[in-house]
């Protein structure tokens, strides 16, 4: 089962940040507190389409034949998730 990083807290749906890392081959902790990159930030099924199109070498052609939608659907989806990256982006 591949675990996927909460991003909400689930008390009061606020931001979670990074407070810790670890280095499980040397054992080495850095904590602190970091904010989440703007794309982990993003829904899932956003970070998939991300990884969809660069997989398609930035072809929204190829991404609709791939997703089996038709060419103004996938870019109104980019659209979408670009105007979502510019407010997580503005927040920081």
């Amino acid at each position: 089962m591949n675990k996927r990083l909460p991003l909400k807290c689930p008390s009061c749906e606020n931001q979670l940040q990074v407070q810790q890392l670890h280095c499980e081959k040397c054992e080495t902790v850095v904590t602190g507190i970091y904010s989440l990159p703007v794309i982990s930030q993003l829904p899932i099924e956003d970070q998939r389409f991300i990884l969809d199109f660069v997989k398609a070498s930035g072809s929204l052609k190829i991404t609709a034949q791939n997703m089996k939608l038709s060419y103004p659907t996938v870019r109104n989806i980019l659209d979408d998730i670009i105007n979502r990256i510019n407010l997580l982006d503005t927040n920081e």
